[in-house]
């Protein structure tokens, strides 16, 4: 029969064996309590954010893969500022703020998933969903910081 997948949206280190994944698990024969440890085990990091989780499994064997994905680029700067919500009013309200170090390490994990392959246009992308979220970087607004971006004044920052 081949492989068969169960793909799902959980918080990250709190995954459990009710729906959506334990009756999606359990007619594949494998160990619900096992694959949801491993689960946790491996969005621990993203303690508190929905991961788009993959657990193949070999219909014949029942051993199992889980690929994790990674949480969107506002889950990861909402943790990066230590906010668990956006700004109602993005562009009038301010609710937190990050470094462009920060800026930087979440372009570097969408940078696969993105459609550029500079780290400088990656980090555009986040500013941007920063705007969204009424996020400042380095204490100034988004439109601020890129008009910096784009004079080249935070180049070092990009060089890998």
């Amino acid at each position: 029969m081949g492989e068969q997948k169960v793909s799902s949206l959980v918080t990250g280190g709190a995954a459990s064996a009710g729906p959506p994944l334990g009756p999606a698990l359990g007619p594949l024969g494998v160990n619900i309590m096992e694959v949801i440890k491993a689960i946790n085990e491996k969005t621990s990091d993203f303690d508190g954010m929905k991961v788009p989780v993959t657990v193949v499994v070999d219909s014949d064997t029942k051993k199992y893969d889980i690929q994790i994905g990674i949480p969107s680029a506002a889950a990861l700067i909402m943790k990066e500022a230590g906010i668990k919500k956006g700004s109602g009013a993005s562009g009038t309200e301010w609710v937190g703020e990050i470094t462009m170090d920060s800026v930087v390490k979440v372009a570097g994990s969408k940078l696969e998933s993105s459609y550029t392959t500079s780290l400088k246009a990656a980090s555009k992308i986040i500013i941007g969903t920063c705007l969204a979220l009424g996020v400042k970087v380095e204490g100034m607004t988004p439109k601020e910081i890129t008009a910096e971006i784009n004079e080249g004044k935070w180049d070092t920052s990009f060089q890998q």
